[in-house]
């Protein structure tokens, strides 16, 4: 199974994560993709592959820049993907409690519209509590791709 990780990211903590991630987990999955959401759209969910979201939040509640076209074409390009199973890890900062997170709920909520199988919850950072993202992200995945795997279609196995 290959996992694909897509990273939204304005300081580079998402990537951070989906690195430290990609280091960590390796033993868990045949292969990890770790790319950097700048200029994909929608078609990046065509390949066979467990998704993983790592984004963080920008502005008002907002994807972050890097991130706004893939965002963006899940409306303008939408198509049904049922076919895609994913994970959200969501940073934000609960110092700005109306929108904690939003860059990777916004995923969540626009991939879950289009059909697409969220496995497991949304895991939130939150930058006030001084832990480490990248220990953190880590730690939720390991348990996170256990659960992808065991509930995967034996043929991706």
């Amino acid at each position: 199974m290959k996992l694909k990780i897509l990273v939204g990211t304005m300081t580079s903590t998402a990537d951070y994560v989906a690195q430290a991630i990609q280091m960590d987990c390796a033993d868990l999955v045949g292969e990890i993709e770790v790319l950097l959401m700048d200029g994909l759209d929608i078609s990046v969910f065509d390949e066979d592959a467990l998704y993983l979201i790592c984004s963080a939040t920008y502005g008002s509640g907002d994807v972050p820049d890097n991130a706004r076209h893939l965002y963006e074409s899940m409306d303008t390009q939408a198509k049904f993907l049922g076919h895609v199973r994913y994970g959200v890890i969501a940073l934000g900062d609960s110092t700005y409690m109306q929108t904690f997170c939003f860059g990777g709920k916004k995923f969540d909520e626009r991939l879950s519209g289009l059909g697409a199988k969220r496995v497991g919850e949304v895991w939130c950072h939150n930058a006030s509590e001084g832990t480490m993202p990248e220990t953190e992200g880590t730690a939720w995945c390991r348990e996170w791709l256990v659960q992808a795997v065991a509930a995967a279609p034996a043929a991706t196995v």
